[in-house]
């Protein structure tokens, strides 16, 4: 029908709301999947997340909205491949459903009034800071960006950033693309050059965004961190997303996934992150052997 509501979308069922209309591999772990989420992509503001599952027996998975259109009604997700669930979302295609995708959720990133914003990204935290740097832009703000990889086998969403960015500085840690050397050297530099920023965003590694606070605050710049911990009903029930922000347990799916990042204990976020890793890996290897036998029978 040529005037289909999103509302006569919703009427028809799952099949209608969670397609896959793209994919795309950004690097050999990282992938870009646009999904038809009408709802969702007209309430969706940068700094959001939504919570997915790929099948009926699948685990509930949070993802920040990478990017989305609200006129073509899709949402963008980019994920890293790490555990099973993501290893399962990544044979998906084009053309495939999703079983369930929920939101948005979590409290938007606050950009109003800033007019001169250095937007710090790290790895696929890539994929969270560019909706950022991008409404930034749209609202007329000064954007500086600086986004770094391990190396250039690893870069993502490069011509993105550049499109929305007044200046960038891409690092890698080899040197093999940009400039050598961390996000950190690349801030520095910026702000002694004489940069004033009334505020830098900052979404990466734990310990990349540990770092970054800390060159931030010896400058006296208020830093805000996106914090996604283990999340699992994305309503606060559960606890399993529990922060401690300025000595207050914070939880990240409804308090966040924003704050200030003078006021995070990243030493405790890291020492409960790293908990989870082994069932990860787990995850990932069951996930990777199931589809080895189906490919093989």
């Amino acid at each position: 029908m040529l005037n289909e509501t999103i509302e006569d979308k919703v009427m028809k069922g799952n099949e209608n709301m969670y397609k896959i209309l793209r994919r795309k591999e950004l690097n050999p772990t990282v992938t870009l999947l646009d999904i038809e989420a009408p709802l969702i992509a007209k309430k969706a503001e940068p700094g959001q997340f939504i919570i997915l599952r790929v099948d009926e027996e699948g685990e509930r998975m949070p993802l920040t909205i990478a990017d989305y259109d609200r006129e073509a009604g899709w949402v963008r997700i980019i994920f890293q491949i790490v555990g099973g669930t993501t290893e399962k979302l990544n044979h998906l295609m084009e053309g495939d459903y999703i079983q369930d995708f929920v939101g948005p959720l979590g409290v938007p990133t606050h950009v109003e009034g800033l007019k001169k914003v250095a937007v710090v990204g790290g790895g696929v935290g890539c994929a969270i800071a560019f909706p950022i740097a991008k409404k930034l832009h749209e609202m007329g703000a000064e954007v500086h960006s600086v986004v770094g990889f391990r190396n250039k086998d690893l870069v993502i969403l490069e011509e993105d950033f550049a499109a929305v960015s007044d200046k960038m500085m891409m690092m890698t840690d080899d040197g093999s693309h940009g400039q050598k050397g961390l996000v950190t050297n690349a801030l520095k530099e910026l702000i002694d050059a004489g940069n004033q920023y009334d505020e830098v965003i900052v979404i990466g590694p734990l310990i990349m965004m540990k770092f970054v606070c800390a060159v931030t605050k010896e400058y006296g710049i208020k830093t805000t961190v996106s914090m996604n911990p283990i999340m699992i009903d994305g309503t606060g029930m559960c606890g399993g997303c529990r922060l401690t922000v300025g000595g207050e347990t914070k939880f990240a799916c409804v308090d966040g996934p924003d704050f200030d990042g003078h006021l995070v204990d990243f030493d405790e976020a890291m020492e409960r992150g790293s908990m989870y890793k082994p069932f990860e890996r787990h995850a990932h290897d069951e996930a990777c052997n199931l589809f080895k036998k189906a490919s093989e029978a």
